[in-house]
């Protein structure tokens, strides 16, 4: 009975209009004035900050040119062996000489180049057609390098013209050394076959590595000269490694990509 009074009392007041009204506490206060302030930071940010970003991609160092595979044009044993790589040959010059029914017939450069794999050795029995060599499209013992990435179809259109690169290279001790520096000069239109990143590197295997994932867009970047360093090249540490990077080194590229405002990312 006493809880059924207490309830009737309090639907013939139900507005309870004589009790004082109850404003938050000052803790309340605080949390809602922290909130509004951390709302009106993070909108601010939104839409005058940027963010930056990378895009990873494995590639190569190479000529700009790219490389060829020689093959014997004639079948029999090979006699001689006339260059060794790392040799820089001239047009139609004699790379070595096959035994053949007719006698000893020349291999000759297709191309001038300097030879980077010699697959043919003395005594060794080559087919019509078989690769001996690999020769890279270079004109002079110091042309300078280039590195080739190749990222993900869908990524190329993000990559600017001019941005910058951190090249990893293999060869080079990063946490000694550094990252190679350099710039986007190219950026291919489509993606590239199997058998064409083969025929531009002169590598099969390397061009199914490559093209693993799925056709990828190749990417010129531009290494960054430097006359204070022993490579010639310039690198995130002061001196670099004390010795040259070769070409067909494979590397691992870091593009960085065009800063965005937060607030692009929620606009369609």
């Amino acid at each position: 009975m006493q809880f059924r009074q207490k309830a009737l009392s309090k639907l013939q007041s139900p507005e309870e209009l004589h009790l004082p009204v109850r404003f938050a506490r000052p803790q309340g206060r605080l949390v809602l004035a922290v909130t509004v302030v951390a709302v009106a930071v993070a909108t601010f940010w939104a839409l005058t900050g940027s963010v930056s970003s990378k895009l990873s991609a494995p590639g190569i160092l190479t000529s700009a040119e790219g490389s060829y595979v020689l093959q014997s044009p004639v079948a029999g044993q090979v006699t001689a062996v006339l260059a060794e790589e790392g040799r820089l040959l001239s047009p139609g010059e004699p790379l070595l000489t096959v035994r053949t029914a007719k006698g000893d017939e020349p291999v000759r450069a297709v191309a001038g180049g300097r030879v980077t794999t010699l697959v043919a050795k003395t005594g060794s029995v080559v087919t019509t057609g078989a690769d001996v060599a690999t020769v890279e499209r270079v004109k002079t013992p110091d042309a300078p390098l280039v590195a080739m990435l190749y990222v993900p179809g869908g990524s190329g259109s993000a990559i600017p013209v001019g941005a910058a690169v951190d090249l990893t290279v293999q060869s080079v001790p990063q946490q000694q050394f550094g990252v190679l520096r350099g710039r986007v000069k190219k950026v291919g239109r489509s993606p590239q076959t199997q058998a064409r990143i083969g025929s531009f590197l002169g590598d099969k295997q390397l061009a199914a590595q490559f093209a693993r994932q799925g056709n990828p867009v190749a990417v010129l970047v531009e290494l960054e000269r430097s006359s204070a360093t022993e490579s010639g090249y310039k690198w995130s540490s002061t001196d670099g490694p004390p010795y040259a990077v070769d070409s067909t080194t494979p590397v691992t590229g870091a593009v960085h990509l065009s800063a965005q405002r937060p607030v692009d990312w929620l606009l369609p």
